[in-house]
């Protein structure tokens, strides 16, 4: 069966995916060593302690993201955030850092490593290397890659895939972000926040209701409509005669028709993103994604919950695997 990989950004939301039926669910610190670094979200060391503990008594595993990328000078709070997760009983940490992949085979040679999407990853040469050289066990593979450039890949690499189904689409190159950086002068990739809410600004202006990110305007709606919350890369802007989004429309990615080609192509585990989400919402995706896994496993007919009303902007998009926008 492929595993179902599921979001916790608390305690909470980490029982209730484990209740839902993930396999495995993935979580950071509460700092700057994972790339969801928002006030009120992540765990304590005794917070991770404990979750592990209960997860493991209903048969799930916990990942841990240390997928930021560490400040020169401030290594050790990631070296130690390495040796807390270890001593919690984590079943895998998320990495993405060169260097802090050579401090974790070296120093926590037992302890499973996992490269991060934030390593951007997305050919045989970069994976093989990863695996070779840091004993990498899997590959969170970047959104956008194709199903069948992820086939080609697994044929010539000799670790586990872990592929992207559900939630947040970033179509930058992972790990590699400016545009939040460049706006708020915090780095998604080091500071582990990507359009920081301490940034974020919403004013009156006229008829409209503009949503602002570090004093740019991102989106411009009427009073009456919701706003939505200002991504730099899934912002609308005017460029010559036309206004749009240039980047990415605001939607999130849903692959569930997908997962028996995903399955084909040699993925081992489906991502779904969320860290940020409510527990009810990561509830009712487990829930969704664990039926139609389970159906896959038995050979039945996948069944499509109705998600989009938890979606961005209320819409889906296949994004890259089915190459509609690259």
């Amino acid at each position: 069966m492929m595993e179902l990989v599921c979001p916790a950004g608390t305690p909470a939301a980490l029982r209730a995916a484990v209740e839902a039926g993930a396999h495995a669910v993935y979580c950071g610190f509460s700092d700057e060593t994972n790339a969801r670094n928002f006030p009120g979200l992540n765990f304590s060391t005794e917070e991770l302690t404990a979750a592990v503990a209960g997860a493991h008594k209903r048969g799930a595993k916990v990942l841990v993201a240390l997928n930021t990328f560490p400040r020169a000078g401030a290594e050790k709070l990631w070296h130690q955030r390495l040796a807390d997760a270890e001593a919690a009983g984590v079943d895998a940490v998320i990495l993405a850092d060169i260097g802090l992949l050579d401090y974790a085979a070296t120093h926590h040679p037992k302890l499973r490593r996992h490269l991060s999407v934030q390593a951007a990853a997305s050919n045989p040469d970069a994976i093989n290397f990863y695996a070779e050289t840091f004993d990498v066990k899997r590959v969170v593979l970047p959104r956008v890659l194709t199903v069948q450039e992820i086939a080609a890949i697994n044929k010539e690499i000799n670790v586990e895939t872990e592929a992207f189904v559900f939630g947040g689409l970033c179509v930058m190159a992972e790990g590699r972000c400016a545009l939040s950086s460049y706006a708020t002068g915090l780095s998604p990739n080091m500071n582990g926040v990507c359009s920081p809410a301490s940034h974020v600004v919403y004013a009156e202006e006229g008829p409209d209701l503009a949503a602002k990110l570090g004093g740019f305007t991102i989106h411009r709606t009427p009073k009456d409509q919701p706003a939505p919350y200002p991504t730099l890369c899934k912002g609308c802007f005017t460029s010559g005669e036309q206004t749009g989004h240039v980047f990415e429309d605001p939607v999130s990615l849903d692959a569930r028709h997908l997962i028996p080609a995903l399955a084909k192509a040699g993925v081992t585990a489906l991502k779904i993103e969320g860290r940020q989400r409510s527990r009810a919402y990561v509830a009712e995706v487990v829930r969704a994604f664990r039926a139609a896994t389970d159906a896959l496993a038995e050979g039945r007919d996948l069944p499509l919950a109705e998600l989009a009303r938890l979606t961005e902007g209320q819409q889906a998009t296949a994004g890259a695997y089915a190459k509609t926008w690259r």
